[in-house]
């Protein structure tokens, strides 16, 4: 009967030393899989990217490009409003100036199909504008050139106020069809 149990506990000791062995012949197949949890799990770093933005200088006279890095978002939309929310906050080099009036507000900006984007402004781009035909074309253009030399997507900007189409600004350009860029503005 001793042996009987003996020879069973002996059978079973190498069929557990061998599956132990093979477990780990395994292992190491298996260790060596990618690990597919922690690559999911790895955030991806946000692309960055240079853009010009387009402020006046001290005489008003021109536009003079401020070089600045943003997260570069998927859509060229939300880059489009990145763009003017800069713009309205200001240039940051000493000798430029702002364009358009800190109190204004971007209420949209879409991107159609036929590259042309569509900037809604709070109507008081309009009602703080200074005034005068110079400081109208340094305005517009400030926003038109910092939008279509930055996104390829777009060809033209046609500039709404209070969600409506607009003659002028303040009275000089005619803002009733989309604009192209004008790099005779820019020194």
């Amino acid at each position: 009967m001793i042996k009987k149990q003996l020879i069973i506990f002996a059978v079973l000791s190498i069929l557990t030393g061998s599956f132990v062995s093979e477990s780990f012949l395994i292992l190491p197949a298996i260790s060596s899989e990618p690990d597919t949890f922690a690559t999911s799990v790895t955030a991806k770093q946000p692309e960055k990217t240079v853009i010009h933005l387009y402020f006046s200088n001290k005489e008003n006279s021109f536009l003079i490009a401020e070089k600045r890095v943003l997260v570069q978002p998927d859509d060229p939309a939300q880059l489009g409003k990145l763009i003017v929310e800069s713009l309205i906050k200001g240039p940051a080099k000493e000798g430029l100036m702002r364009t358009i009036s800190s109190d204004a507000t971007l209420r949209a900006l879409f991107v159609t199909e036929d590259k042309t984007a569509y900037a809604d402004f709070s109507p008081v781009i309009r009602e703080k504008h200074p005034g005068g035909c110079k400081s109208e074309i340094i305005t517009i253009y400030s926003i038109v050139n910092s939008l279509i030399l930055n996104i390829s997507e777009i060809d033209t900007v046609k500039i709404l106020i209070d969600g409506r189409e607009s003659m002028t600004l303040a009275g000089h350009i005619d803002l009733r069809f989309p604009l192209k860029a004008d790099m005779l503005l820019v020194r």
